[in-house]
């Protein structure tokens, strides 16, 4: 345990503070003045590595599936790679080059996979740990690679180019081998062009011997891998897209760019069988029917009962426009055609067995689309879809801010869940999820986590994350409180935003008490309480504020000056504070400008409220003399007071949500009174209009179209008369990847000084003056110029008094000053424990009136509840606060700066937060330059400074978030969460928690080979590949086609994941040749897979119980 030293302290008191506040603090060394805190966090606590990613996968471009380890895999553009098993074994890798993935291939029960990308590489990953890595690496230097194949059980891989060559790869060794199919070779005579790239290969499922290879152009070709010579060639005039084999190897299908599909027998190359257009229109008299679009992909399944499948996406007819993407499934005469909501980026027909010689038996389709993973129920008439159990609908509607809790009330995740539930849908398969491989980690942590995302549409998603996992628990719409306009015509032109008028941009949660608050862009704000009752809300209570920027005219003659500071701002009125408090301002306007109309409209019919968060108040600010109400920047709830409070670039506004009054509407300049640094006048910038006594302007006119139209955060043109530098949180793009904006903690425009805005709030019982000898309650405010302003609270008693009598509000003249915006604050009591803003513990408010009576009587307002005993006369608190500059710790009641430090000169912190960590405190910041820092408590002492990531978009400023226990997270990408840790203990247990993808799994018995006799020349063929493809009998490849690049997995990895599949396999069979041998180890693989479920029930969610006594061979 160290000891701070005054020396460090004064090394921190550079620029930034005045001379004379400098003098001051030399001369009274901290030491000297308050007692020493021991500090018990050093560097070693810290080590920063990312944990898990969660969501769908952003820009997904290729899906495998392994059926007997039962894992799904799904590539995207970026180079990622994302592994699903079971719900809660996930798992993330990226490809270095960050070249888009074309291809996915398992080695089926290896334990392995191969991924082909667009630069021409092909990669074997391990799954046999953790965290997969790449064993091999081959890069082809002058082919194109377009297809892959690797059959099951065999090493040898098929890799088909654009010049139309197929080369083949040893997957154990990731070296080529000698034996090529040429092109020319595999067409020769029977086409005069080249048939361009290769866009199919697959052997002949009962003879591994002959290869069918499907030539963009139209050409198919039957090879003969031993001969070394084309058996038959195939040729049609539309292009292919995809080839598909009946399991008895007699015919395959054809996918076409017209839109048909045409059946071959493998021995009449002439014509095919059959040709069947899925939707195109039968036109009389026999012509063909016409063109459709391309079938981009075709599946042949067979079962043993009945009718083949045939599936297919892709082949809609040209004259449905505007009709959504489909999935075609025909089953015998039955033809079912599957909308999807987004366009399928590929599929798989997921099957009982993993022989291709076998009948099939399709159980269900896997469809991957651009935003969704959809599964498809075959075996259930109508096709009903699987309950998807990932988390990968967090882009329902897009993230535009999130939060995070860490250590949260241990009946707040069962309490969200059961409301939650309520909200399912219906109508899904009754069946389990198939995808259900791996194992769940055995995870250390034992607190609740909830992450919240709030949304473009308004809505509010409340998640799990407890143990690396992630859950949806609730969701909350926050739009069903307004009207919502019928048609385009009917809406009005109050909006300040194009569209998502709803979109959620802060949101305050106290976990506690469960109050919640959010700010939404069209400058409203809902205040909520959790109820476990239904309720119906005759009226929606509302108030509506008018903040000004406009605070009073020099040149009108009843212009009135701001109140002097020590003057009470309180009002018990529950109406809105009226326009005639604002002289100088319109409260109407006869020039066609709005005035005094809210952005949106509350719905004034009666409102079914379902148990969960329900309407407690909504405040709106209004339109002011054609200037739409600015974007609200920062907001603050304390269930204790009964207190709402925001504020924008014009001013903060409180108010009283017990008495639904407003308490405070400031401007930002009239919080300083006579103290203004500034010395700005209060001004205003319209003093040409006139102000008028008629009513509301006629709001159907579009005549005024501001130039600072707010968008919502998710709207591409974002336009803003307020440019200050520091103003992050109205000014964010969801679709914008450039962070390009100018800033600097300078202030010169005479406007950006005049539009201070409010940037941070918070409410702590503490000393509010200097003078004071006991804490009490305030509300700290922080503005984008770096000032920290205090108000006084005067509360009345609990109880029915605290109805009655009105809270009196007051500026106490404290200012303190920070250079850069102002972000976080938080208190610290005498001991350096974290002092947590007063809170009321949650009750059921909606019970019966005389329960409710008694309650009233027993309640008095809790005060802050503190490890230590702060609230005591004598001891004294700190003030930490922290701005996008540098960060101070403030004594209190002396005010005086105990430590500084200034966390950056040439960047600035984008987020900043007080955590606790390791039974103690520390402030972590993430800057704009990438680094991730943290500071101790109360010295400010550095204790990690890493480079993390650059800050490409402003989304990842928007929802970076730290919280307790080492834990933060950032929307990585529209549709994924990363989430990461700063605390070397999490980083040390994060290999116990990740699940496993790889289980022992043995592989079913191939199909009986009797069966076959007589189909096939006497059942199907197998084929020695190492002697075709081995060095002795092929040769060595050419060294400047490809180069082999060993992967860092290690040779560990390799002798685990590429030990050669016959030998395995021979060694598999060994092992289990008896029986009863076989019956004791599945009984052992059992008990520990239920005992693995067991102990990951005690921290999971429930979410994940109804899984846990499910033995694995019954998903």
């Amino acid at each position: 345990m160290r000891k701070f030293n005054i020396r460090k302290v004064l090394d921190g008191l550079t620029a930034g503070s005045s001379s004379a506040s400098q003098q001051q603090q030399q001369q009274h060394p901290p030491g000297n003045r308050e007692p020493e805190i021991q500090e018990t966090l050093q560097s070693e606590h810290f080590q920063l590595c990312k944990t898990v990613r969660h969501g769908f996968p952003y820009q997904p471009s290729a899906l495998a599936f392994d059926p007997v380890q039962k894992i799904l895999a799904v590539g995207t553009q970026t180079g990622a790679l994302r592994l699903f098993g079971r719900p809660g074994v996930e798992c993330y890798c990226q490809h270095d080059s960050g070249a888009a993935v074309i291809q996915l291939q398992f080695l089926i029960n290896e334990g392995a996979l191969v991924s082909a990308l667009a630069d021409d590489t092909l990669h074997l990953w391990n799954l046999r740990q953790k965290r997969p890595a790449i064993l091999h690496s081959l890069k082809f230097c002058r082919e194109r690679v377009t297809f892959c194949h690797l059959p099951f059980q065999s090493k040898w891989l098929y890799v088909g180019t654009e010049r139309g060559n197929i080369h083949i790869v040893n997957v154990e060794s990731f070296t080529l081998s000698g034996y090529v199919i040429m092109w020319n070779k595999a067409i020769e005579l029977s086409s005069k062009s080249h048939p361009g790239p290769v866009v199919h290969i697959s052997d002949n499922p009962m003879d591994e011997g002959k290869l069918l290879i499907g030539f963009e152009s139209g050409t198919v070709v039957l090879w003969d891998l031993k001969s070394k010579k084309a058996d038959y060639r195939y040729t049609y005039d539309e292009a292919i897209h995809s080839v598909a084999w009946h399991h008895e190897g007699k015919q395959f299908i054809c996918s076409h760019s017209d839109g048909t599909l045409t059946i071959w027998n493998v021995r009449s190359p002439a014509k095919p069988v059959q040709t069947i257009t899925p939707h195109g229109k039968q036109l009389k008299d026999g012509k063909k029917p016409e063109p459709c679009k391309p079938i981009l992909k075709v599946e042949f399944k067979t079962t043993r009962s009945g009718e083949p499948f045939i599936i297919l996406s892709g082949g809609l007819s040209y004259d449905t426009v505007g009709r959504r993407p489909c999935l075609t499934v025909m089953h015998g005469k039955s033809t079912a055609v599957l909308e999807m909501d987004y366009s399928i980026v590929d599929f798989l027909t997921l099957c009982e067995t993993p022989y291709p010689n076998d009948f099939q038996e399709p159980y269900a389709v896997v469809v991957l689309l651009e935003k969704d993973l959809v599964l498809i129920d075959l075996a259930q008439n109508g096709y009903p879809i699987f309950e998807n159990p990932y988390p990968l609908s967090i882009h329902e509607s897009p993230v535009t801010c999130c939060e995070y809790f860490a250590d949260c009330p241990v009946d707040l995740i069962p309490a969200l869940y059961s409301v939650g539930a309520r909200q399912k849908r219906q109508g899904y398969s009754k069946k389990e999820w198939p995808i259900n491989g791996g194992n769940w980690g055995l995870g250390a942590q034992s607190y609740s986590e909830i992450i919240i995302t709030g949304h473009a549409d308004g809505s509010i998603k409340f998640w799990d994350a407890s143990a690396i996992t992630l859950q949806v628990l609730y969701k909350l719409k926050t739009s069903k409180v307004f009207e919502k306009s019928r048609n385009k015509d009917e809406k009005p032109n109050t909006d300040i935003v194009d569209e998502d008028p709803y979109a959620i941009q802060i949101i305050s949660w106290c976990p506690e008490s469960r109050m919640l608050c959010i700010a939404g862009v069209s400058a409203h704000v809902i205040i909520y309480r959790f109820s476990k009752q239904e309720v119906i809300t005759e009226v929606i209570p509302m108030l509506e504020v008018r903040l000004l920027y406009e605070i009073s005219d020099v040149e009108t003659p009843e212009g009135e000056q701001a109140p002097p500071l020590p003057t009470p701002v309180g009002s018990a009125n529950p109406q809105p504070i009226p326009p005639q408090s604002h002289p100088s301002t319109s409260s109407s306007s006869s020039d066609g400008l709005r005035d005094n109309v809210p952005c949106l409209k509350v719905k004034s019919s009666p409102l079914k409220q379902s148990p969960g968060y329900q309407t407690e108040l909504v405040i709106q600010l209004v339109w002011v003399g054609g200037e739409p109400p600015q974007q609200i920047t920062s907001l603050a709830v304390n269930s204790s007071y009964g207190l709402v409070v925001f504020g924008n670039c014009n001013g903060i506004a409180m108010v009283d949500y017990l008495q639904k009054a407003v308490l405070l509407n400031l401007g930002t300049i009239e919080l300083y009174g006579s103290n203004d640094p500034y010395r700005r006048e209060p001004r205003s910038p319209r003093k040409s209009r006139q102000p008028s006594g008629a009513g509301l302007c006629d709001i159907s006119e579009g005549a005024v179209v501001p130039e600072d139209r707010c968008k919502s955060p998710t709207s591409a043109k974002m336009s803003r008369k307020l440019s200050l530098p520091t103003d992050l949180k109205p000014d964010l793009d969801i679709k914008d990847n450039s962070f390009s904006r100018s800033r600097s903690s300078s202030v010169t425009s005479i406007d950006k000084e005049s539009r201070e805005a409010i940037s941070a709030l918070h409410f702590c019982e503490t000393f509010t003056r200097k003078t004071d000898s006991a804490p009490s309650p305030c509300l700290w405010v922080g503005t984008t110029l770096g000032t920290v302003l205090v108000i006084a609270l005067n509360l009345p008693p609990g109880g029915e008094q605290r109805l009655l009598q009105p809270v009196i509000v007051s500026p106490s003249g404290t200012i303190l000053r920070l250079k850069g915006a102002i972000l976080r604050m938080a208190f610290l009591d005498s001991t350096g424990c974290l002092v947590p803003p007063a809170h009321e513990p949650w009750k059921e408010h909606n019970v019966p009136e005389e329960k409710d009576e008694k309650e009233k009587v027993k309640k008095r307002r809790p005060v802050s509840v503190s490890p230590s005993s702060s609230q005591e006369i004598s001891e004294n608190q700190y003030a930490v606060i922290c701005s996008e500059k540098q960060a101070k710790v403030i004594s209190l009641p002396t005010q005086n700066c105990a430590y500084k430090q200034n966390i950056t000169e040439t960047s600035f912190v984008l987020r900043g937060d007080i955590v606790s960590l390791s039974n103690s405190i520390c402030l972590a910041c993430f800057c704009a330059n990438g680094h991730i820092m943290t500071f101790s408590l109360p010295s400010l002492r550095p204790l990690l400074d890493v480079y993390y990531l650059p800050l490409t978009n402003m989304r990842i400023a928007r929802t970076f978030c730290f919280t307790n226990n080492g834990q933060a997270l950032y929307l990585v990408s529209p549709t994924e969460i990363q989430r990461l840790t700063y605390s070397q203990e999490t980083c040390e247990n994060l290999q116990e928690m990740l699940g496993e993808l790889f289980t022992p799994v043995e592989t079913p018995e191939a199909p009986n080979r009797g069966f076959f006799k007589g189909l096939f020349g006497g059942g199907a063929q197998s084929l020695d590949r190492e002697e075709l493809f081995g060095e002795s009998s092929s040769g060595k490849a050419s060294r400047s086609l490809a180069q082999h690049i060993p992967g860092p997995g290690g040779i560990e990895g390799v002798k685990g994941a590429a030990s050669g599949v016959v030998g395995e396999l021979a060694r598999a069979r060994l092992a289990l040749d008896e029986r009863g041998q076989k019956l004791s180890d599945l009984e052992e693989r059992t008990a520990a897979m239920l005992s693995s479920a067991d102990s990951f029930s005690k921290h999971a969610h429930e979410m994940m119980l109804k899984y846990k006594d499910k033995k694995w061979y019954q998903f």
